[in-house]
């Protein structure tokens, strides 16, 4: 596994935009497909704007990641065949060490978001 910060965003924005719906479709059962398939037309430009964003690769290809907006985690999102490997527990020691993160925004109807922090 490698993390790190990506700058250059715009040539992965489709497999993390692939990795977002997995994540959402595994954990945002509160949200319809016509919700999910909505908000991400708006994801890839959240990816552009947060400030720091980091990401985790297997084997060259994006598995997870996280953006950082000054002292809070605004979203974190792991490929559920990665889920429950220690790759959320390891971004958010990252965050917090390295970013100075002290907030996360979670959403309150995913239970398992609530759960892991």
């Amino acid at each position: 596994m490698e993390i790190k910060e990506v700058t250059q965003r715009t040539e992965i924005i489709e497999p993390l935009l692939e990795v977002w719906q997995k994540s959402v479709r595994s954990t945002h059962h509160f949200l319809s497909e016509e919700e999910i398939v909505t908000i991400s037309q708006y994801v890839p430009s959240a990816f552009e704007n947060v400030p720091h964003f980091i990401v985790s690769y297997e084997e060259q290809k994006p598995v997870a990641f996280m953006g950082i907006d000054g002292e809070r985690i605004e979203m974190l999102f792991i490929d559920p065949i990665c889920q429950g490997r220690g790759i959320g527990k390891k971004l958010i020691q990252i965050a917090i060490q390295d970013y100075g993160a002290n907030e996360v925004c979670v959403n309150e109807q995913n239970p398992q978001a609530k759960g892991f922090l």
